[in-house]
């Protein structure tokens, strides 16, 4: 099982940018699809970002233009680039892998085994 740690949140003004990252632990990085979530008080946790083992990506409708995911495969870390942040950003957010994900399922987090603990990012306008 790989296991992830995130950092890099902190608190920011709205307009302001940030990037998370998320280091993670396995031989068999290359085989996982890896992902962002995040989690307001008070809401479930929605997929952010995600990229998948071939590169591809997806974004959630309220970051696209805005946030940009990748990932550095030689020290297995992946990132998070937020720019524009607002404060409907403002969320604990959590980076997830997983190695048999269904395309209909990528930002799904069921679809999900692996968790950071969650960095909090706080927006402020």
């Amino acid at each position: 099982q790989v296991q992830l740690v995130e950092s890099g949140g902190v608190s920011v003004q709205a307009g302001g940018s940030l990037r998370l990252s998320c280091a993670a632990s396995s031989y068999r990085y290359n085989q996982y699809t890896l992902a962002w979530f995040r989690q307001a008080p008070g809401k479930g946790r929605e997929g952010v970002a995600v990229i998948d083992t071939d590169g591809t990506t997806k974004y959630a409708d309220a970051v696209k233009g805005r946030f940009s995911i990748s990932k550095d495969t030689a020290v297995k870390i992946l990132y998070l680039q937020m720019n524009d942040l607002k404060p409907e950003d403002t969320a604990m957010y959590y980076c997830a892998a997983d190695s048999s994900v269904p395309p209909a399922g990528i930002l799904d987090a069921r679809e999900y085994r692996a968790w950071g603990q969650g960095t909090r990012v706080t927006v402020s306008s």
